[in-house]
């Protein structure tokens, strides 16, 4: 099984690499400060304690070399911090002074340097607390000088200082996305113009138009869209007003034909066999051609004149139960919601949406089981069901198409229609700014539902 690919919209992409160039950039910064700022610190307490312990030491030597008593105090008056701590190794003793730590936490290495005469200095951790351990040889008693100096501060500072720069640097992070996702709806502010202008002209709107705008690299994207519109408008009118005149054109002699077949089927009954059945052929294609002109006539009047419609408040119950009570049998279930929903809109209109869709139901699906009109979340609801095998998903789109019979569609009567009624209830029910689909009936058979916007009292 194959799963789609999450892909982020054009704006998300953006805010997201303008975001993580944000991030990138001040990270960078962010390194090179805290390696410059904690380089140059340490590397300044470093210098400080190690010219401190060198001059500590020369007092241990002199006091050594002396052999003065006072020792002790001395090595007292040298810890002037309160965690700080002086060793003293000499002959096997160890006199300490200061904080109090056991010799053992001091790196082997470190003692062994200076007992070789070799000045050196670590950073380590002597009971939980960060210091920096220098050790200085002392030529006059062979032993070793160690001192202890307390980093607390400087490991404040690095901390302070990392948690300063990481949130800088996520919320240079955010802040990019942020500006990346302003940016980017700005710059696609007339993408988006443009998509639903597009979307208005797919929709039947004609008459969309882009804003002509003052920015030179967005006023011929403008100029050219609205030039197109404007032929695809005046390709279509001239392409309706074409079908309308054919359709005229066609009503004088249409006419002479349907009455000289009426004369004709009334002396069906005298011509028999093979012309009787010719006659019966003849007569019903007639029919056919009769009502494919009206219908064509009225969508070629909804596409020149569709604007004009004066729109009135109008009874949706009132108009199903007088086209059922004129169309429907006993039979057929009328529901209507309580209080009968209202639409503002246009009667003629809104007669052949309902007509239609029960004339549909008669010719090719058994008939109407079921028409109802409900309310539903602000809209008018009618919905149409028949008695068929239903409609297949992959033509439920199709069938409210211009002149579509599809062949499984064909075979639900023996009458298959103009091929326009059903495109003439997707014109109406648009220009009442409204939708129209097919479902599966529960039970089987096909609903046809109609939803149009409920007028406000």
């Amino acid at each position: 099984m194959i799963r789609p690919v999450l892909r982020l919209s054009l704006r998300w992409r953006v805010a997201a690499a303008l975001g993580l160039g944000s991030f990138l950039i001040t990270s960078v910064l962010a390194v090179a400060t805290w390696n410059l700022a904690s380089d140059y610190m340490l590397r300044q307490r470093l210098q400080g304690a190690t010219r401190q312990a060198e001059v500590n030491v020369r007092l241990v030597d002199e006091s050594l070399r002396s052999g003065s008593d006072g020792l002790t105090e001395l090595l007292t008056g040298l810890t002037t911090d309160p965690d700080s701590t002086i060793l003293l190794f000499q002959s096997g003793q160890v006199v300490t002074s200061g904080r109090q730590i056991h010799p053992d936490v001091l790196p082997a290495q470190l003692l062994t340097l200076g007992r070789d005469g070799v000045p050196a200095r670590q950073r380590i951790r002597a009971d939980g607390i960060p210091v920096l351990a220098v050790t200085q040889p002392i030529d006059t008693a062979d032993g070793v000088y160690v001192e202890l100096f307390p980093l607390v501060q400087i490991d404040r500072t690095f901390r302070f200082l990392s948690g300063l720069l990481i949130a800088g640097t996520v919320l240079s992070g955010l802040l990019g996305v942020a500006l990346g996702w302003w940016a980017s709806r700005r710059a696609l502010r007339p993408l988006t113009e443009l998509t639903g202008a597009a979307s208005r002209i797919a929709g039947g709107d004609l008459k969309s138009r882009l804003p002509m705008h003052a920015d030179p690299d967005l006023a011929p994207l403008a100029a050219t869209f609205n030039a197109t519109a404007d032929a695809l408008e005046r390709r279509v009118m001239r392409d309706a007003r074409f079908a309308g005149d054919v359709s005229h054109e066609l009503r004088s002699p249409l006419t002479t034909m349907v009455n000289a077949a009426a004369v004709l089927r009334r002396r069906q009954a005298e011509l028999p066999g093979t012309s009787g059945k010719a006659l019966e052929l003849l007569t019903s294609e007639v029919d056919r051609f009769a009502r494919m002109v009206v219908d064509l006539m009225e969508i070629t009047r909804d596409d020149q004149y569709g604007d004009g419609d004066a729109f009135e408040q109008l009874d949706v119950g009132d108009i199903v139960r007088n086209i059922a009570a004129l169309r429907l049998t006993d039979s057929t279930e009328v529901v209507v919601d309580s209080p009968s929903p209202v639409v503002l809109g246009d009667r003629r209109r809104m007669d052949r949406v309902v007509g239609n869709l029960l004339e549909n139901a008669e010719r090719h699906a058994g008939g109407p089981v079921r028409v109802a009109v409900l309310h539903r979340d602000g809209k008018v609801r009618v919905e149409v069901d028949d008695a068929g095998p239903g409609v297949p998903e992959d033509l439920r789109t199709q069938v409210f198409e211009r002149f579509t019979r599809g062949s499984r569609a064909g075979r639900r009567g023996s009458d298959t229609g103009s091929g326009l009624g059903l495109a003439l209830v997707a014109e109406h029910v648009q220009r009442h700014h409204g939708k129209v689909w097919v479902e599966d009936r529960p039970g089987g058979g096909a609903r046809f539902v109609v939803e149009i916007p409920e007028a406000q009292p």
